[in-house]
């Protein structure tokens, strides 16, 4: 079932019209589709508030062409579910049966509803980690996103391939850290990770904001 990451950009004299979207989507003809604001970094004052995404999961190919003529550049991309671990608002949505031994560019996905209580605690143990994602070998793309300004959270990365993502997550010392208190500080009422790999990506990279080094 074909998954795909829509990006878009809008200008500033249209970010109202694309915050009504993003808050009333409206219908699609898809299994699963999530309509998402953008961040460059972690916090909840990192927002990007010219640039939004979807994740959309149907059995034919999704087009969005009112956030398409909203929009002055945008991008996508075709992926392949390679693993995915948790629930998406009480949904599994990337289920796969594909082997993750695939090779090429892969796109890491990860999305969490944060307990209120446990968000102040969730943003200090992170600050650490963000200036080090920008210098990892491999990586391609990355950005924050959020179904809404505080407490539900998750971020986009692309990577030159399944070794690079495995290095940062596992072994830069920072991210690593966040990973073992995951399970015994309780940030999370809910989380998902999903690893895919990447089809194809159209459109214009920019928006992704797209690494030269990494490539």
């Amino acid at each position: 079932m074909p998954i795909t990451l829509h990006v878009w950009r809008v200008p500033r004299r249209r970010v109202v019209t694309a915050m009504f979207r993003l808050a009333f989507p409206g219908p699609h003809r898809t299994s699963f589709a999530k309509f998402l604001g953008t961040a460059d970094g972690f916090r909840p004052g990192d927002a990007d508030l010219t640039r939004y995404a979807a994740v959309t999961v149907s059995d034919d190919p999704v087009i969005l062409p009112k956030w398409d003529r909203l929009a002055v550049s945008s991008a996508r991309i075709d992926l392949t579910p390679l693993h995915s671990r948790g629930t998406w608002s009480r949904q599994k949505p990337f289920e796969s049966d594909r082997s993750p031994s695939r090779g090429g560019m892969v796109l890491a996905l990860t999305r969490a509803r944060l307990r209120p209580t446990r968000a102040a605690a969730f943003w200090k143990a992170i600050a650490p980690v963000a200036p080090e994602v920008d210098q990892a070998p491999g990586l391609l793309a990355h950005f924050g996103i959020g179904e809404a300004p505080i407490g539900f959270q998750g971020t986009i990365s692309v990577w030159r391939d399944a070794a690079d993502l495995a290095r940062f997550a596992y072994r830069q010392p920072e991210h690593r850290a966040v990973i073992a208190r995951t399970p015994t500080d309780g940030w999370y009422a809910e989380e998902l990770f999903a690893r895919f790999a990447v089809d194809e990506i159209s459109g214009d990279r920019d928006v992704l904001g797209w690494n030269v080094r990494g490539a």
